[in-house]
């Protein structure tokens, strides 16, 4: 599987993990000159900016690892542009990371929740 396809599983998959969590997906891949983000979920009354990162196994670090400082600042401009688009300034805000495993037995995902501020 290619890593473009192994992403998108990895999206599907944590999409399923927030529905299932409670929460409702509001957006997939939303796409804006800042960056992209890969899932925004309500969460009560919570707006929650989902970063997911799938890896086949951990022989580079954590999927975590990789939500660089450089990656966290393109992930809040783009989240400020959805709340502008969308009017949400009076919203409270969370940004979470979800790590994807893909192995032999299937999918699992570690959650972390206000990964970064």
């Amino acid at each position: 599987m290619d890593r473009k396809m192994l992403g998108r599983r990895g999206e599907e998959f944590t999409c399923s993990y927030a529905v299932q969590a409670g929460m409702k997906v509001l957006c997939n891949n939303f796409h804006c000159r800042a960056g992209e983000i890969d899932i925004i979920a309500r969460d009560g009354e919570t707006i929650v900016f989902v970063e997911v990162k799938t890896r086949s196994n951990k022989s580079y670090g954590s999927a975590a690892e990789a939500v660089t400082p450089a990656k966290i600042r393109k992930i809040k401009a783009a989240a400020l542009e959805y709340i502008t688009q969308n009017n949400l300034h009076d919203s409270n805000f969370r940004f979470d990371v979800a790590e994807v495993y893909s192995g032999s037995d299937g999918m699992s995902i570690n959650y972390i929740r206000s990964a970064f501020e």
